[in-house]
C-alpha cells in the first residue's frame, strides 16, 4: 500500500526601458552603477544556486511527483466536518495531503487550521476546484501525484434530498463517477470511499450487518447506493485497493479543540441533531424541534448509532492502510449501540448544562424508526473498534468547540 511524508520560487526577470526624453547622470557616474550590475548578478547567482538545493525547484512541486516513503492522499471535502478531521489525523501520521473543496459547504476556516499546524512545505496543499467539472478535475489528477484517494465530499441531509433529488443524484453519483475516472486515467489505485447507513434504508432486523440488504428509502442513500455500485463494477476488471465505509450518526469533535462542526447557517434545519441542540442550548433557535414521536421504538423517537468523529477518521486511515490492490473492503462504522433522540436530547442537556426546550413534530419525510450497526466486521478485520462511546463526554467536546467558536471559524 502506498506510505508518509515531506515552495518553489521563481526569479521575476525585470527590463530596463529607456525612454525618449529622461534626463540621465553624465558619464562619470557610470562605473558606479557597472559596480552595481556586477554585484546584482553576483547575488542572482547565488540564489539561483540556493533555489536549485531546494525540493521543489526545476518545474515540479513535490505535490507533483511520487516520492519514497511518502503516501500522497487526495481529500476530497477535506473542508468540511468530517474531511477537515481526517486530513488532521492523516497530517498527523506524517501523510502528504492535498484537501480538494468548493467551499459550497466546507470552511476555509478549518483548511487555515490546518496550515497552521502543519506549515512545513509539502505537507499540505489546498485546491479549489469543484468535482462538477471534469476538465478541472482531470488537470488537478495530471498536475499531482497522488497515490490514494479519500472521498468525502458531498451533499449529506436526508431531509433536504427530498426536496432537491436531482442535486443529490449529480453530486454524489454524477461527482463520484468523475473521480473514479480520473483515478483511472492516471493510475490512481487507492480509494476510500465514504457511504453511508442511509444505503440500507429500513432494515427488517437489527443490527444492520454488512450483508443487511441494500433497499434506501431517499435520495441520499439511493445516490449513496449508485455510487457504491459504480465502484464496485469498475474494481471488478481493476487492480483497484476498495474501502468502502458506511457510516452511522456521526458526533464530536477533535478532543485538542482545533476542529469542530460549522455548517452554514441556512442549512440549520437540514443538519444534525447535536447542531439543532448546540444552538437551542446557545439561545440561536428557541428550542429544539424532534420529528417524530411515533416509531415502534420504546420511546417512540428514532434510534440511531452515533459514532464519534474522532474513531471514525481513526477506521479511515485503518482502511487506507489495510487496503489492498484488486480488493474490496465493505465495512459499517459504528458503536453498536442504538440511542434514541430522547436520549440524545438528554445526554445534551447534560453535557451543556443548558435547559433546552423540545417542540414535538411529525416525522420527516425519508427518515426510518430504527438504525444500528454491527461493527464486528471491520473489529475483525481491521482492529478497529469505537473508543469513544459516552454519549454525554462526546457532545461535551464538540460543545465546548462550539462555546470558543460561536461564529464557526469566523472567529478563529
Amino acid at each position: 500500500m502506498p506510505t508518509t511524508p515531506r515552495s518553489r520560487s521563481q526569479a521575476r526577470t525585470t527590463r530596463s526601458w529607456i525612454l525618449s526624453g529622461m534626463d540621465f547622470g553624465d558619464a562619470r557616474r557610470k562605473p558606479n552603477f557597472a559596480g552595481k550590475v556586477a554585484v546584482a548578478v553576483a547575488l542572482t547567482v547565488m540564489c539561483i544556486l540556493v533555489l536549485k538545493q531546494s525540493p521543489g525547484f526545476g518545474g515540479t512541486s513535490v505535490f507533483s511527483r511520487h516520492e519514497t516513503g511518502v503516501t500522497h492522499v487526495l481529500v476530497t471535502g477535506g473542508a468540511g466536518y468530517i474531511g477537515s478531521h481526517a486530513t488532521l489525523r492523516l497530517l498527523r501520521d506524517n501523510y502528504r495531503v492535498t484537501i480538494v473543496d468548493n467551499l459550497s459547504r466546507g470552511n476555509m476556516g478549518a483548511v487555515r487550521v490546518l496550515q497552521r499546524l502543519f506549515p512545513e512545505p509539502g505537507r499540505l496543499q489546498f485546491i479549489y476546484t469543484d468535482l462538477g467539472d471534469p476538465k478541472a478535475v482531470n488537470k488537478m489528477f495530471s498536475e499531482n501525484a497522488f497515490d490514494a484517494v479519500m472521498h468525502f465530499a458531498a451533499v449529506a441531509y436526508v431531509g433536504e434530498s427530498t426536496q432537491e433529488p436531482l442535486r443529490y443524484y449529480h453530486n454524489i453519483t454524477s461527482n463520484t463517477l468523475t473521480v473514479l475516472e480520473a483515478m483511472a486515467a492516471h493510475n490512481v489505485k487507492t480509494l476510500i470511499y465514504s457511504s453511508t447507513c442511509a444505503t440500507y434504508g429500513e432494515p427488517e432486523t437489527m443490527p444492520i450487518t454488512e450483508t443487511t440488504p441494500q433497499i434506501p428509502i431517499n435520495p441520499y442513500g439511493k445516490a449513496k447506493k449508485m455510487s457504491e455500485d459504480i465502484i464496485l463494477d469498475f474494481s471488478k476488471n481493476s487492480k483497484m485497493a476498495v474501502m468502502i465505509l458506511r457510516y452511522f450518526n456521526v458526533i464530536g469533535s477533535d478532543p485538542e479543540g482545533r476542529l469542530g462542526e460549522a455548517p452554514r447557517p441556512e442549512l440549520r434545519e437540514h443538519g444534525r441533531i447535536s447542531g439543532a441542540c448546540f444552538d437551542a442550548a446557545s439561545g440561536i433557535i428557541p428550542g429544539l424541534k424532534v420529528r417524530g414521536t411515533d416509531y415502534t421504538t420504546p420511546d417512540g423517537t428514532c434510534v440511531r448509532d452515533y459514532i464519534d468523529v474522532t474513531d471514525l477518521v481513526d477506521a479511515h486511515v485503518k482502511a487506507l492502510g489495510k487496503a489492498e490492490p484488486g480488493k474490496v473492503g465493505i465495512y459499517n462504522i459504528g458503536t453498536g449501540q442504538g440511542r434514541s433522540v430522547k436520549e440524545f436530547v438528554e445526554a445534551c442537556k447534560a453535557a451543556t448544562g443548558a435547559p433546552i426546550k423540545v417542540e414535538y413534530l411529525d416525522r420527516r419525510p425519508g427518515d426510518y424508526a430504527e438504525v444500528y450497526s454491527n461493527p464486528s466486521k471491520i473489529r475483525d478485520e481491521l482492529n478497529w473498534t469505537a473508543k469513544r462511546t459516552d454519549l454525554r463526554e462526546s457532545l461535551a467536546t464538540a460543545w465546548k468547540w462550539q462555546q470558543t467558536h460561536p461564529g464557526g471559524y469566523g472567529s478563529t
